[in-house]
């Protein structure tokens, strides 16, 4: 059964720090594009970051550049999401998915990509 977890979420302080995990089972991740959304209460789930098979990245949401960092780990089918000088803003259900367009600038909406993961809660509040 091809499922993907993530976990890492949790209750932070603005400015704080977070780092969220993606695992990948019944199928592995190193051919495929990784990338995270996260939906806000109220509002669409949106594009926020994405790293290709050979490590490439490309960040969709310029709220997060430079704070935000994606990576993986093929040898344990893990892809990461560093998140730092974290803000209200950036509240919202975090989640992995998986595609193969190569997180192309087209790639931004939901229904480009294959599996997802059922979410983890992040929230940024004093």
């Amino acid at each position: 059964q091809l499922q993907l977890v993530e976990s890492g979420g949790g209750l932070v302080q603005p400015g704080g720090s977070l780092r969220l995990s993606c695992v990948g089972s019944g199928f592995t991740l190193d051919s495929a594009s990784i990338a995270w959304f996260r939906q806000a209460p109220g509002k669409e789930r949106e594009a926020v970051i994405c790293i290709r098979s050979g490590g490439g990245t490309r960040t969709y949401e310029e709220s997060v550049e430079g704070r935000f960092t994606i990576s993986r780990d093929n040898a344990k089918n893990t892809v990461s999401l560093q998140m730092r000088s974290l803000k209200p803003d950036d509240t919202g259900v975090y989640y992995c998915a998986v595609g193969y367009g190569g997180c192309r600038a087209s790639d931004r909406p939901v229904s480009r990509w294959d599996y997802w993961g059922q979410g983890t809660q992040v929230t940024v509040s004093s």
